[in-house]
């Protein structure tokens, strides 16, 4: 922990002083709404996940006179709480960082201010800055759900780099090929997750959609998980080749496992995910002007330099929406680029995971798999819940029935761990 908050601290530099060149208009705007900052001197962020940047610090050291006070947790627990404070009669949160899911059902439920409006440095108003020329909404009438990062996401798929060689992959349907059969693990998304985010890539993807997917799941004796860990665990140590859906691959690799990240831009084409990339500024919020000079702040090109140079030292690139930002940062496959095929998992007509979920239990439902708690005794060095599926074909193939007679029994794994599944 204590390397990681070095390393935070070492890419922060000296603290924000300047922005670009502001109109007079724009500038007496900016200089009152941060001297009524100054006043409040409090402000409240909800953030899905380690809020980087105010971990680092570089917003206290531009404006020393805003305390902040953060909550971070999953975007489930996060909404629900905005939801039930609200009911009580509590406005608590200034600004809410999170994925696009609970945004929706938050501003649905009427809870946001139009971020739009409070837009006010000249650098951030200027869509010509932006990527494709224009700010990123993820509501429909663009002015509530503020956008501002969106990476390649190839899938979300780890593999063992002493037993697969990525160069062989082509396709998906690569992945499926009879040689990886009972060597991937994939994640249970009967529940939902964050795996949900790479399964719609694959579900609404017309070159792969419900017939990969099922075949996945049930046509290659996977093995089924839910404690990410427990993947990473069953990935570094050889007992699987590939794992599908898993997470923080990157945070594993550096910590010396043979783990990698899948990233290779396929014949199918290429997520495009936000993640956590989405603000949102809340109505009737305690501190409007706090919360003004802080979207300003984040958004500003020094803001989102800042944030790409985090996320990297985090493990996790992402790659601003600001195009004026230096991308020579970023591994280039962490990039956005010209020519590739991409399905932005943003857009309404994918936004949906529920399809894709329902599909997974019909398919597993059909050949009568159940949730099993491992019950051995025998825990490995990762803590978690996992599910297993083992189909043992006959030669005459009898089908689903005769296949889910045979289902094996797992007998590895530990306790539950609370957070391997949520809205982003």
């Amino acid at each position: 922990m204590r390397i990681t908050i070095l390393l935070l601290l070492s890419v922060v530099g000296l603290p924000f002083t300047t922005f670009a060149a502001e109109s007079p208009t724009a500038r007496g705007e900016w200089e009152r709404t941060v001297e009524a900052a100054k006043k409040e001197g409090q402000l409240t962020l909800y953030h899905w996940g380690a809020p980087l940047m105010l971990d680092a610090g570089a917003f206290q050291k531009a404006f020393p006179e805003i305390k902040v006070t953060t909550v971070s947790a999953m975007g489930t627990d996060l909404m629900q709480r905005i939801l039930a404070e609200r009911r009580g009669e509590k406005f608590i949160p200034d600004v809410y960082i999170a994925g696009i899911a609970s945004m929706v059902v938050l501003h649905k439920a009427k809870v946001f201010d139009p971020i739009k409006n409070a837009l006010i440095l000249a650098e951030v108003n200027d869509e010509s800055k932006w990527w494709r020329g224009k700010h990123t909404y993820g509501d429909a009438e663009r002015s509530y759900i503020f956008t501002f990062t969106k990476s390649p996401d190839y899938g979300s798929i780890g593999f063992n780099s002493k037993l697969v060689d990525p160069t062989e992959f082509r396709s998906y349907w690569d992945f499926l090929q009879p040689r990886w059969r009972s060597k991937i693990t994939v994640q249970d998304l009967r529940g939902g997750g964050p795996g949900s985010t790479p399964l719609r890539f694959m579900y609404y993807n017309p070159d792969l959609g419900g017939k990969f997917l099922r075949q996945l799941y049930t046509g290659m004796d996977a093995t089924l998980y839910r404690d990410n860990r427990l993947a990473l665990d069953w990935l570094g140590s050889g007992k699987f080749s590939l794992a599908f859906f898993v997470q923080k691959v990157e945070e594993a690799e550096a910590q010396g496992l043979p783990v990698v990240q899948f990233r290779q831009a396929m014949k199918e084409g290429v997520g495009l995910s936000s993640r956590v990339g989405h603000m949102a500024l809340l109505n009737r919020a305690p501190h409007p002007n706090a919360a003004k000079v802080f979207i300003n702040w984040y958004l500003s090109r020094e803001g989102q330099e800042l944030f790409q140079k985090l996320q990297i030292a985090a493990h996790d690139p992402a790659d601003s929406l600001r195009i004026d930002v230096n991308k020579n940062q970023l591994p280039l496959a962490d990039r956005r680029q010209d020519g590739v095929k991409y399905l932005d998992l943003d857009e309404q007509k994918v936004f949906d995971p529920t399809p894709a979920i329902q599909l997974i239990k019909d398919t597993l439902g059909e050949l009568g798999i159940e949730p099993k708690e491992t019950t051995d005794g025998k825990p490995s060095s990762s803590f978690g819940r996992m599910y297993h599926r083992r189909i043992e074909h006959s030669d005459s193939g009898r089908g689903a029935q005769t296949a889910a007679r045979r289902m094996g029994k797992h007998t590895e794994g530990g306790p539950s761990r609370k957070g391997s599944c949520g809205i982003l």
